[in-house]
């Protein structure tokens, strides 16, 4: 004898109500991308510094000092994310060896 096959069905509603948050949740990631998110210039426990002359940077442990070549960034024009403003700022500036700010060379 054969027992008759039972699906389990959710309720309409249920089912359009996912749906639509799901397509809703699609849109918004399709419409903004990432802009939401900023990747931070060093992780936990570092702190970036600039190289002397250039626009290239490092990231060095906290309670050490920055390697030759390097110098820490001026107080309160320190970058935190990659494309905040002072990261921006820092591709066309630099420090030179008495620690003023300058233009940075051209790299082309």
């Amino acid at each position: 004898m054969r027992l008759p096959l039972t699906t389990t069905r959710r309720p309409a509603g249920r089912s359009r109500l996912l749906l639509a948050a799901l397509v809703g949740g699609a849109a918004v990631v399709a419409l903004t991308g990432c802009s939401g998110f900023q990747d931070d210039i060093c992780g936990g426990g570092e702190y970036p510094v600039l190289a002397v002359g250039g626009t290239g940077s490092a990231c060095v442990p906290d309670g050490e000092e920055p390697p030759k070549g390097y110098a820490r960034y001026p107080e309160g024009k320190v970058p935190q994310q990659v494309d905040d403003k002072w990261d921006v700022y820092w591709r066309t500036h630099t420090l030179d060896e008495n620690g003023t700010v300058i233009d940075a060379p051209d790299t082309d």
